[in-house]
């Protein structure tokens, strides 16, 4: 009689502070473009799952907002998708790097309170002005938090990715598919049509402009040859407006410009992309406006 083979499947959550690699790691963990990436803290407000399967296993791996202490109401549900992907977790990926100047206290207290195992991933070694720097990082975590392994990477150029993948699967649970084996994500197609848009809007402006737009898909129709896309960016003040739009409409076009030609590579076919930016003031604080928005 064959012997049956063991099945292991689990949730990987991926956490820390902002800007210290997540998403980037989470890219390369994947092996596809699925989170956004911009030099900005804050880049990511959702929990973008990413899903890699083998035969003999399926790691779904969550990209989670940075954490912050929350400002306001927008700030508040960030919060509470780190807080879900903690509580689903079955290994956690704490993402710290070399330039942390310990401040994640935040962090810490989240992690400390858990059961879950958890990975320390120290990124950015490439940034290394020593062999010291890199052993007094790794002393210093040894000391705040218990962790299964520490692993040091660059996952801007995917240095040492692959023992990250080896150690999640030493630790996952004996347990069948949680999604199907053709699966890549959670998210629709319209989430990822309107994060390339928002992730043009922080890479072309400054300041507060990024952080005050949110971006809604409102019409995404497939035919044979071409995708017709129309998105509402919305801002909470009509300077804002303005600034979005440009003289002449010229950084409105720019973003779709940009945005389209990610999507033609994501989607694999030709885009046609509508935009029309709208004012809805003060969006980030208000319950009622977030949770028209999803959150």
């Amino acid at each position: 009689m064959m012997e049956q083979s063991i099945h292991k499947a689990g949730f990987v959550s991926i956490v820390g502070k902002p800007n210290v690699g997540k998403s980037t790691l989470m890219n390369k963990l994947v092996g596809e473009r699925l989170a956004i990436i911009t030099s900005k803290a804050q880049t990511t407000r959702d929990r973008i799952m990413g899903i890699i399967n083998g035969d003999d296993f399926q790691i779904v791996y969550s990209d989670t907002p940075g954490i912050i202490e929350p400002k306001y109401e927008l700030h508040k549900a960030m919060m509470s998708f780190v807080t879900t992907a903690l509580e689903d977790a079955d290994v956690i990926l704490f993402v710290t790097d070399l330039n942390e100047q310990y401040t994640e206290d935040d962090v810490i207290k989240r992690l400390q309170k858990t059961s879950v195992p958890i990975i320390l991933v120290i990124n950015k070694i490439d940034l290394a002005k020593s062999q010291q720097q890199v052993q007094d990082k790794i002393a210093y975590w040894g000391n705040i938090i218990k962790t299964q392994d520490t692993i040091v990477i660059s996952a801007l150029e995917g240095f040492n990715i692959e023992p990250i993948f080896n150690a999640i699967l030493t630790l996952l649970p004996i347990h069948p598919a949680y999604f199907e084996k053709d699966e890549m994500t959670d998210k629709t197609e319209r989430f990822f049509a309107a994060e390339f848009i928002r992730e043009k809007i922080f890479k072309l402006f400054d300041q507060e402009i990024p952080y005050c737009c949110h971006v809604n898909i409102t019409d995404f129709i497939e035919e044979d040859k071409i995708l017709r896309i129309r998105a509402q960016i919305f801002v909470e003040r009509d300077s804002q407006k303005g600034i979005i739009i440009g003289k002449g409409g010229e950084s409105l076009k720019r973003i779709g410009r940009e945005a389209r030609i990610e999507m033609e590579d994501f989607f694999q076919k030709k885009v046609f992309l509508e935009q029309h930016v709208k004012v809805e003031p003060d969006w980030r604080t208000k319950d009622k406006a977030l949770k028209s928005f999803g959150f």
